[in-house]
């Protein structure tokens, strides 16, 4: 789980007469009815392991196996990137669960996070973040190289060119300035500091400027949200 995410658990009394009697490591099912502490939804038929077994306010620690990760509801995942809450795991009181019996390997489980992981990792940002998931799910975090990579592929792809824009962004040298507009032309290279770099015409003369320093100058066009998007990723990668 993400340090930034917190971790989400219900707070109850221990019942009267309730046991400790599960073990780390344990694989359990949650019983029918059970509700989900931030979002109201029935639970019932999740699965996982035991990560830490209850202490005295009869709470265990539970992650969810790689089934369940799976087949877990979109909106569940995408509200609990938005809100800062981890899914991957959930406290829940002892006598919510019942043993059963494991269903798939540690391994399956760590597999499918990571990859749910990529494909979600965006959309605290909201709509922007769900399509940014969408263009990164198959990039490991902390790949930027190959993160700008999908980009290039992605806007090579979707951009037409030639295209107006606006210098959005202070130019520490050269000509250009803050709010003068160019042609964009295609792209020319990908940079590991500068990201994705763009060959523009301003007049008679050819510059090389980031893409993350302009802004499609036709709010209407399909052109101003692809880049728009890739310069929400840059600054927040």
């Amino acid at each position: 789980m993400s340090p930034r995410k917190r971790l989400r658990k219900r707070k109850r009394d221990r019942p009267s007469g309730s046991q400790a009697t599960l073990k780390v490591g344990d694989s359990v099912v949650v019983k029918p009815g059970v509700l989900d502490p931030d979002f109201s939804i029935d639970i019932g038929g999740w699965q996982g392991r035991i990560l830490e077994e209850p202490g005295t306010d009869d709470l265990a620690l539970i992650g969810w196996d790689s089934i369940t990760l799976q087949n877990m509801p979109t909106s569940v995942i995408e509200q609990s990137e938005e809100q800062g809450l981890g899914w991957t795991q959930m406290m829940l009181a002892a006598h919510e669960v019942e043993l059963t019996s494991p269903s798939d390997t540690v391994e399956d489980v760590a597999r499918i996070t990571d990859a749910l992981s990529r494909q979600y990792a965006w959309c605290y940002l909201g709509e922007e973040g769900k399509r940014i998931g969408q263009i990164l799910a198959s990039v490991s975090k902390g790949d930027d190289m190959a993160a700008l990579h999908a980009w290039e592929g992605h806007l090579a792809e979707h951009l037409v060119f030639p295209f107006e824009a606006e210098v959005s962004e202070y130019q520490h040298k050269g000509p250009l300035q803050t709010g003068e507009r160019v042609i964009v032309r295609g792209i020319s290279l990908v940079d590991d500091l500068y990201g994705i770099i763009v060959a523009m015409r301003v007049g008679r003369r050819r510059y090389d400027l980031p893409l993350c320093d302009l802004k499609v100058a036709d709010e209407h066009s399909p052109n101003y949200q692809l880049v728009d998007d890739y310069s929400v990723w840059f600054a927040n990668r």
